[in-house]
């Protein structure tokens, strides 16, 4: 069972429940697009300062209605927001956060919402009772990341501390402590198989975890500067894809994270990446105002 502290927080309607890809924005706003021939579906109106990030649900545009919550976002104000897929306005307002939410990310089970915050506290929140139901501290620093075990009983973090975290869900506990990076922590990213988790941080660097082993298997020297993203293949883990302040995203191949692809073309910072679920599309964002798909191969 989840534990911890309760808070409510503001719904705007009762309910809280093609193919498309978001896109956070320094304006305040995120736009919806339709993939792969990238035409504005809607542009999503609310925050009113940078945006952290925003989220699809598991089940978003597969067993959802559009009117129910489809995706979630956050801002550096400290708002978060939830959105449905046939409206520009939020359908709710998560309140609690004072400080810049970085992250949000959403339970396997599409039921509870993590989000991450710099004032060195991550929360889990409940949308189906509309409570936050677990509010951790650990980190020394701000909290950037966070990314729920595929099975859904872990949560990693990484935080400006330069250090990860695994923790158990049943218990709201630290179970393992990810040390070894030198400088932030700003990406944090479950294997599909379990027991892997990578982390990507300001040292230029992609380290390889393994959860059962307790210590790191692979660090990769993958940039040349700050990593910014970092994400497994959605399907069996053999890809790994990392995003960083020198302009590229590179794909990594196991065994052995050997390079096997560099994603050039943007002229700013790649500041994030996803992949399609079933693995076919890669998508990039970047400072120079731009995101890009591209097709596996």
């Amino acid at each position: 069972m989840l534990r911890g502290h309760k808070k409510r927080f503001q719904s705007r309607r009762e309910q809280l429940n093609s193919k498309s890809f978001t896109r956070p924005c320094g304006s305040g706003l995120c736009k919806l697009w339709k993939v792969p021939d990238c035409t504005l579906i809607r542009t999503l109106r609310g925050h009113n300062t940078n945006v952290g990030a925003i989220s699809f649900h598991p089940q978003a545009t597969l067993t959802l209605e559009e009117s129910d919550v489809n995706m979630a976002s956050c801002a550096a104000d400290g708002s978060v927001k939830l959105w449905s897929l046939d409206s520009d306005e939020p359908v709710a307002d998560i309140e609690g956060h004072s400080m810049r939410v970085a992250r949000v990310a959403w339970h396997p089970s599409g039921r509870f919402l993590g989000t991450t915050c710099y004032d060195n506290s991550w929360r889990l929140w409940d949308l189906e009772v509309q409570e936050e139901i677990l509010h951790q501290e650990g980190h020394s620093k701000g909290v950037h990341d966070l990314h729920f075990h595929p099975d859904g009983s872990l949560a990693g973090t990484g935080g400006l501390d330069a250090f990860a975290r695994v923790w158990d869900l049943r218990t709201g506990r630290c179970i393992m402590f990810l040390e070894g990076h030198h400088q932030e922590i700003y990406s944090i990213n479950f294997s599909p198989n379990g027991f892997h988790v990578a982390t990507g941080s300001g040292d230029n660097t992609c380290k390889v975890w393994d959860l059962r082993r307790r210590r790191c298997m692979y660090t990769i020297p993958a940039h040349e500067n700050l990593v910014s993203s970092v994400k497994f293949q959605p399907n069996d883990g053999h890809f790994l894809l990392t995003g960083a302040y020198d302009s590229t995203a590179k794909v990594w191949t196991h065994p052995g994270w050997s390079p096997l692809k560099t994603l050039a073309g943007h002229e700013g910072k790649v500041m994030g990446l996803d992949l399609s679920p079933n693995g076919q599309l890669i998508a990039t964002c970047s400072y120079d105002r731009t995101f890009k798909l591209w097709m596996a191969e």
